[in-house]
């Protein structure tokens, strides 16, 4: 069994080949862009979803359905190269930061949840998935992420880049499946989000991580109240940046023109995207782990 269910891209244009021969790896082929998209409709949604639901979500539930709808309408962009072919993933997954403590230096550390077949979720699957996963993470009972985590602390210093590419020849290039090591499927998906307004940032571009083959890394930033005309008189609204990074041997403007479309649909309207409020009944979820979703 394969690691990814990929399908060969057979269709290519001479750009698209230009672009795989000019740069070798995701170290120099990023593209950066960025779109301000208000945020009213959705603070609102979110505050009535909460309450509907009893499910506390955030900034960071509602980009992973965005998103992951956003490259079901391109799919040309859910994709990664091996050995300079275009392969397109069949599955939509997006990834997610999580902070966490380490046991032994008691240093902040970084893992991730991923979210699978993120399009085919609801927003109430995709936050229980969520809180689950980051439970999961921060409690360190996921037996694979913890073997990779033990893994890497064994590996010399000096061995560590040979290692991740490695890692990411054997898991991508060759597409083998490579749990039975304790190394997770697909732990990476097909797109990474990372809140940067946590941190009290409005704008940042986060660089393109090689290993993971993944070609699109979007970074949300803080709310701001900005002023705006509205119906010719000046009023105040609530804004957030969306800073992209993205591999140009896989995305272009045409396909960056697209998502940047449906990507603000969905955040500017969320009443007529996300779930049908009216639909829901208050459930008994699980409630995140502190920090695990930050707004």
């Amino acid at each position: 069994m394969p690691h990814l269910d990929l399908e060969l891209k057979t269709k290519m244009s001479s750009f698209r080949r230009i672009a795989i021969g000019t740069w070798r790896t995701t170290y120099d082929p990023s593209i950066y862009g960025s779109m301000t998209v208000r945020v009213d409709k959705l603070l609102r949604y979110m505050d009535e979803f909460r309450e509907k639901t009893g499910r506390k979500v955030t900034i960071t539930h509602m980009m992973a359905k965005a998103v992951a709808e956003t490259l079901k309408e391109m799919p040309d962009a859910n994709a990664l190269l091996r050995f300079n072919r275009i392969y397109v993933r069949k599955d939509i997954g997006v990834f997610f930061q999580v902070a966490m403590t380490d046991d032994e230096t008691g240093e902040i550390d970084l893992s991730g949840a991923t979210i699978h077949q993120a399009d085919q979720k609801s927003l109430v699957q995709i936050y229980d998935e969520f809180v689950a996963q980051v439970k999961k993470v921060r409690s360190k009972k996921d037996p694979e992420l913890e073997g990779t985590r033990s893994t890497f602390k064994k590996i010399p210093f000096f061995l560590l880049n040979f290692f991740m590419d490695m890692l990411s020849f054997l898991l991508f290039t060759l597409n083998l499946d490579l749990k039975r090591f304790g190394v997770p499927r697909d732990p990476f998906g097909s797109a990474m989000v990372t809140n940067i307004g946590s941190l009290g940032l409005e704008e940042a571009y986060v660089p393109l991580v090689p290993y993971s083959k993944v070609p699109i890394l979007i970074a949300t930033g803080a709310i701001e109240d900005v002023p705006v005309v509205r119906d010719g008189e000046l009023t105040v609204a609530k804004k957030m940046k969306l800073c992209a990074t993205m591999d140009h041997r896989i995305v272009d403007g045409s396909h960056a023109a697209v998502m940047s479309r449906v990507l603000r649909a969905w955040i500017e309207d969320p009443y007529g995207h996300f779930d049908d409020l009216s639909g829901l009944d208050e459930a008994s979820p699980e409630q995140p782990a502190e920090g695990a979703a930050p707004d």
